[in-house]
């Protein structure tokens, strides 16, 4: 029997990717070999950002850096040395609420934004403030101060006796006109306010009849108007006086046209 041979397994192997020489007339060639086990599978591509044919590259955006301005600043000059896209008038508008109304005036140790607009520090206080306001209930407006009536003036004769007794009976409800005020004084006491009765019925029993009206001081005390002199000589006082007796009595004083 032949001898028996002796068979070694083939141990698998993992071949990596290199190169050998392979002879062609005396030329050699590189050939790429690829181990067994990878032959066909493809290798993880690398990461890796491809720009879009035709597409501008897209520049980061800068955040919003705080200076500080120092003497012999300017915004020109500031806008300059920090590439201030716009120029100072970028800036200036920027933080015109900083500024203020002239760009020119820049103080030492203001602090500007550059690339974003700035946020005054205050605005948040002004916020606060602007909502307290509208909190507080709006305080209700002064009504004009009244200005003092002032006191109707009247002659200090008949017409203005007349008037002024007129005005007081309405507002107590007195009836009574001018013409039947008036005529009734001439036929009584012919305008007199110190007129007196000495002679008739009532000064025999010692009341005599008194004042532009003839009125006796019973009937003056009893019909008296408030707010007018407590004396029957007083033209005002006794005139209120028969007017307001000839209305419980007549109606009106325009109802008499004889003694009453």
């Amino acid at each position: 029997m032949p001898a028996k041979g002796k068979h070694r397994r083939p141990t698998s192997r993992r071949l990596v990717r290199g190169f050998v020489a392979a002879g062609t007339g005396g030329a050699a060639l590189a050939l790429p070999l690829f181990g067994v086990t990878t032959a066909g599978a493809a290798q993880p591509a690398q990461a890796a950002t491809v720009q879009a044919a035709g597409t501008a590259p897209v520049a980061a955006k800068k955040a919003p850096v705080t200076y500080t301005v120092v003497a012999g600043d300017s915004l020109s000059k500031i806008a300059e040395e920090q590439s201030v896209s716009g120029g100072w008038k970028k800036l200036y508008n920027d933080n015109r609420r900083n500024i203020g109304a002239d760009p020119a005036l820049i103080r030492p140790g203001l602090k500007l934004t550059i690339g974003a607009k700035a946020a005054p520090a205050d605005r948040a206080a002004d916020a606060g403030r602007a909502d307290r306001s509208a909190a507080r209930p709006a305080a209700a407006k002064k009504a004009p101060a009244a200005k003092p009536a002032t006191a109707k003036k009247y002659s200090n004769d008949l017409d203005g006796w007349i008037k002024e007794s007129l005005d007081i009976m309405a507002k107590h409800g007195i009836p009574g006109t001018y013409e039947g005020i008036h005529r009734n004084i001439m036929r009584e006491s012919s305008g007199n306010p110190l007129a007196i009765n000495n002679w008739d019925i009532n000064a025999q029993n010692g009341t005599p009849s008194k004042g532009l009206l003839q009125v006796i001081d019973p009937t003056f005390r009893a019909y008296h108007v408030p707010g007018t002199p407590f004396d029957s000589y007083d033209p005002v006082a006794n005139i209120t006086a028969a007017c307001n007796y000839a209305a419980a009595r007549y109606g009106s004083i325009d109802n008499v046209n004889g003694p009453y």
